[in-house]
This record gives C-alpha cells, sequence and structure tokens, in this order.
C-alpha cells in the first residue's frame, strides 16, 4: 500500500514539472518574440529593402517592425479572455504555439515590407495569445503553496527566451566582425541580410515543443467545474494533488458558484461590486505602470542603445548577451523569493531599483547629448526637387555638415527628424565610422501612411492629401559624438542593475497580480482587458521611441521612464494587498469583506 501511495505521490510530482515545463515553454515563446527582434535589428534596417517598392526601411517602419509583436499582442488580448472560455485553456494554448511556429517563416522568408509585418503582427497574435492563457491556466492549475513559484517558472523561461535570443545574435555578430574586417561592403550586407533571417529561423523548434507538449496537459480544473464537468474537474485536480486537497478544492468552488447562482444574490453580484472593480483597477493599473518601465523597448533597442552609447557592434552585443543572462539569473532569484517574501515586498524593491538606474542611464545619456549640433539647414540643403534627400553619412561628409564647428576625427551619428505636412519621420542613428553604412533616405512614401484608413487609426488629425504635396522640411539633423568605450561599458552597467531590479520585482509579480487578483467569475475577460490596456502601452512606447529618441535624446526617455517608475512604486508600496500563500478564494473574499475579513488578508 505504501508504494502505491508513494508511486501515485512521484506520479503526481512527475505531472506537476511536466505541467511547468510545458507553460514555461510558452513563456520561451513569449521571450523570444520580446527578445528576438533586438540582435536582428541593426542587420535589418541596414540590408531590408522591399522587392516590390525598393523603399529601405527608415526609422519609422522600423519602430512599427518592432512595434507589429505588441500590436499583434493588443488584438489578440482583446479576445483571448473570450475564446479561453469558449474552448477552453487547453486549445488556447496549442493554438497560439501553432501560430508563433506560422510565424517564423513568414517572417524568414520576407522580401517586402507588408510581408514582414504579417509575419511579426502573427507573432504578436501568438505572444498575446500566450500573456493571458499561460498565467490563466497556472493559476487555476497550481495549489497556493505552489502558484507563485509556478508563474515564476514562467517568467523564468520567459527570460531565458530573450537570453537565448541574445545569444543566437551575438554569435551573428562574431561572423558579421569577421566578415567586415575583410572590407568588403558587397560580402559584408549579403551576410548581414543572412544574419537576421538566421536568427528568425533558429527559434522555431520550441516552438514546435510547445504544441506537442499542449496535447498532454489537463484541461484547467476550475473552467471544467464552471462548464459543469465537476467528475473531468476533480480528474483534472487528482493529476497534481491528494485526494484531499482535491476535494477541498471543489468544495470551495461548489460554494463560489453558489453564491454567484443565489436569487438573493443577483444584485448584490453585480461587476461594479467592490471585489470586481478594485482588483481589476489594480491590476490594470500595475499592468500600465509595468510597461511604462520601458522594458520591452530596454529589451527591443538594447544593442542599439549600446551602439549609440559607445560600444562597437560586437562589444554591443555582447552586451546584450550579458544583459539578457542578468535577466536570466536574477529571475531565478525572484522565483525562489516569491513565495518566501511576497509580491507587495518584492514589487516595491523592485520598481524602486529601476527609477534609480533608469535616472542614471538618463543622466549617462545627457552628458553626451549635450554637445548634440543641429545642421538641418546644411541637411535641407541636399533636398532634391521632388522633395526627397539622400546623404551619405561618413567622416567626411561630418566635417562638410559641421563646417566650421569643431568635429575632429571623433566618430559621430546622424538622426534627422523631417515632416511632410502634418506628418512627421525621423532616420535611424547612422555611424559615421560604419563603412557598411546605407545612405540616409528620406522619401515621401517612407513616411506617410498607405491610405486614410491607417492615417485615421495613426494620426487621426492629419491632412493626408494635403501632406501628399507638402514640402519635405527638415525639422532636425543632430550630429553627435560617439561616446568612448568606457561610457558605452557604464552605461550597459546601469542597465545590467534596470534588469536586475525589474527581474526580481515586476517581472515575476506582474504576472502573479494579473492571475491572483481577479475573482474567478471576471478572470478571463479582466485579464484579457488589463493585458489589452498593458499591450496598447508597450505599442505605443515602442513606436514612438525611435521618432522621440531622435529628435530629444535617450535621456529624455530614461527620465520618462524612471517618472513612470516612480507612480508604479506608489501603487506598489501603497496600494497592493499581498497575496501570498492564499487560494483564490480566500484572495476573492479579502477584497469584498476588507482588510481584516476572516483574519486571511494582510
Amino acid at each position: 500500500m505504501n508504494n502505491q501511495n508513494s508511486g501515485a505521490a512521484k506520479t503526481k510530482v512527475g505531472y506537476n514539472r511536466f505541467l511547468l515545463l510545458v507553460a514555461g515553454l510558452g513563456g520561451l515563446l513569449y521571450g523570444v518574440d520580446v527578445g528576438i527582434i533586438s540582435g536582428a535589428l541593426p542587420y535589418l534596417q541596414d540590408t531590408f529593402k522591399d522587392a516590390a517598392t525598393g523603399q529601405t526601411l527608415d526609422s519609422g517602419k522600423l519602430s512599427q517592425i518592432v512595434a507589429a509583436v505588441l500590436l499583434g499582442s493588443v488584438i489578440s488580448t482583446l479576445f483571448a479572455g473570450l475564446l479561453a472560455d469558449w474552448f477552453g485553456r487547453k486549445k488556447m494554448m496549442i493554438a497560439s504555439g501553432l501560430l508563433f511556429v506560422v510565424s517564423i517563416p513568414m517572417i524568414s522568408l520576407a522580401h517586402s515590407y507588408d510581408g514582414l509585418m504579417a509575419g511579426r503582427l502573427l507573432q504578436g497574435i501568438s505572444g498575446g495569445f500566450i500573456g493571458v492563457v499561460i498565467p490563466l491556466y497556472l493559476a487555476e492549475c497550481l495549489s497556493a503553496t505552489n502558484r507563485g513559484k509556478g508563474t515564476g517558472i514562467f517568467q523564468w523561461l520567459l527570460t531565458l527566451g530573450i537570453f537565448a535570443a541574445a545569444v543566437i545574435a551575438y554569435v551573428f555578430s562574431q561572423h558579421v566582425d569577421e566578415v567586415a574586417k575583410l572590407n568588403d561592403a558587397a560580402k559584408l550586407l549579403a551576410f548581414k541580410d543572412t544574419a537576421w533571417r538566421s536568427i528568425f529561423w533558429v527559434s522555431l523548434p520550441p516552438g514546435i515543443l510547445f504544441v506537442l507538449g499542449g496535447f498532454f496537459v489537463a484541461e484547467s480544473p476550475r473552467w471544467l467545474f464552471r462548464r459543469g464537468k465537476v467528475e473531468a474537474a476533480r480528474a483534472a485536480l487528482l493529476r497534481s494533488r491528494s485526494d484531499e486537497q482535491a476535494e477541498t478544492e471543489l468544495k470551495e468552488m461548489a460554494e463560489a458558484a453558489a453564491i454567484e447562482k443565489s436569487p438573493g444574490q443577483k444584485v448584490k453580484e453585480s461587476l461594479l461590486r467592490r471585489k470586481y472593480v478594485i482588483p481589476f483597477l489594480i491590476a490594470c493599473a500595475i499592468l500600465t505602470c509595468n510597461q511604462a518601465t520601458g522594458i520591452n523597448s530596454v529589451i527591443g533597442y538594447n544593442a542599439t542603445i549600446l551602439i549609440q552609447a559607445g560600444l562597437s557592434d560586437a562589444h554591443a552585443h555582447l552586451g546584450n548577451v550579458l544583459f539578457t543572462f542578468i535577466n536570466f539569473l536574477a529571475t531565478i532569484g525572484a522565483v525562489v523569493l516569491v513565495d518566501r517574501k511576497g509580491r507587495k515586498f518584492l514589487l516595491s524593491l523592485g520598481t524602486a531599483g529601476i527609477v534609480v538606474s533608469m535616472i542614471c542611464a538618463g543622466l549617462l545619456f545627457q552628458k553626451t547629448e549635450k554637445l548634440r549640433v543641429d545642421v538641418k539647414d546644411a541637411v535641407q540643403a541636399e533636398v532634391t526637387t521632388n522633395q526627397a534627400a539622400s546623404l551619405l553619412f561618413n567622416q567626411e561628409t561630418a566635417a562638410r555638415l559641421l563646417a566650421d564647428k569643431n568635429s575632429g576625427n571623433q566618430p559621430s551619428t546622424l538622426v534627422v527628424t523631417y515632416s511632410y505636412g502634418d506628418f512627421h519621420g525621423a532616420t535611424t542613428a547612422i555611424r559615421s565610422d560604419d563603412i557598411a553604412a546605407k545612405p540616409v533616405e528620406i522619401t515621401r512614401e517612407g513616411c506617410l501612411p498607405a491610405n486614410k484608413i491607417v492615417s485615421f487609426f495613426g494620426h487621426p488629425f492629419a491632412d493626408l492629401d494635403a501632406a501628399r504635396i507638402a514640402p519635405l522640411k527638415i525639422d532636425h539633423a543632430l550630429i553627435t559624438p560617439v561616446p568612448d568605450e568606457n561610457n558605452g561599458w557604464l552605461t550597459a552597467v546601469v542597465l545590467f542593475i534596470f534588469v536586475s531590479f525589474f527581474a526580481v520585482g515586476p517581472g515575476v509579480c506582474v504576472w502573479l497580480a494579473l492571475s491572483e487578483l481577479m475573482p474567478t467569475r471576471i478572470r478571463s475577460n479582466g485579464m484579457s482587458i488589463a493585458l489589452l490596456i498593458n499591450q496598447t502601452v508597450s505599442w505605443t512606447i515602442a513606436a514612438v521611441f525611435l521618432p522621440t529618441v531622435g529628435a530629444h535624446g535617450y535621456s529624455t526617455m530614461f527620465f520618462i521612464f524612471a517618472g513612470c517608475s516612480t507612480v508604479y512604486f506608489l501603487i506598489a508600496f501603497f496600494v497592493l494587498p499581498e497575496t501570498k500563500g492564499k487560494t483564490l478564494e480566500e484572495i476573492e473574499e479579502h477584497f469584498e469583506g476588507g482588510k481584516n475579513k476572516k483574519g486571511r488578508a494582510k
């Protein structure tokens, strides 16, 4: 008998590990979604040309490609909770994996801007489903004592996905560096084109494993119970719990369901009750602030940021690898601490550290950006009669544009912001010492939206017809000296500190806040709405990041992130309740009856 019990216990432990592995693979895909573009972006911007139009990628289009994943997440997040309620958590997990698998060849084989955007959007749609369904699935499948650790593992493997993407990009950057030493611009461009496509191909196997694993896990017991499938819910619970634990949780589910169905509770069970409204608002606030820390933009543009801070291409990719590895290691610490120290403590600690590190990063960039010289008049003179401009930026061009200003031989970067009527654009930062750099291309087609529908959603008050005949105006043409390597590595260290605090606090706790705070009745749809707000903020930041940096510098963006993180700290410290060690039903009781109800809430 003891051997049977021991064998059953081992089976349950083994299943729990397998469940966490499958859910963790979802986190891995989400991390790849976020991180893969950082290493590919420098090569993508150097080599990609639309086969149909011949247009290259300006900063506006690059921002849209980065933001496309986030826009796709916004779209899918809106419907993820509803679809998870209709079809079940398990089926939606499998569907999200299939979408990811399909998106990779679409991106890697793309030779048009539209095809590239479609693949990135599909990748984002997959990520949006994963971001809602897996935390929801884990919250409903894991016991109260393991919920923090389980959701932490999801975040841990998410950071592993980001780290893996950085390692892949770093390996390719080493090969790019070797080809660059040949001083053959044509070979270098050809290899960069191969590099960014290969970086995406390598991310395909985890998606296939996630899809296969999804077929072997049980459906959420709480979803099954709410569907009236009590025996199926009991069977699902028994795969990971003892008989006693399973019966206790079934009893709690039945009691919660009885209250909702009670005729005398119809008025009370309005969705405007405090037990629904307060946790929903707290979750929305936390998720909004989580993106406003700038985490996705710092991850997505990390290599580019470090290049502008003074590091070489190879060193910037090495810095990106270290950045993602530190994120991965710090998340391990968070997984260990989250069920010991609690969500509130870690979130408060993490946001305080983010504020300090973002201020330091802003000050480092401000020191260099004070030396910027605006040569807009000289660049305006380069505008042709067809209201376009093409400028090869190298050391000689920099000296010519600066005219009598003292430029010396120090490498510099050029960023041009420009406008056609109501529409504004910005070029990517071009370094004067990059032998493979393409000319800065400014065209009306690269700035204006394709039609009035796209124009309305991106610029609702802009006049597209007027912009189609408006002259090209150079708003700013900023030449900035490139700092030395020491400044680059100091900036890298500050960003390492930033991501450490993010991983320890918001990185893990945000998923718990999302899944734990929402009451059972509104959990899936509430999570969708909260994540929709989260992804909308993230998409907006990613879309405006490069144009804002071009016009106002990295320092401005980092100071904005520091201000938003200060608000985040105040919410975490003064508003967020502690949910450590409580069942989902106990957390719901806390918001219904106040902080001291039954002595359960702290």
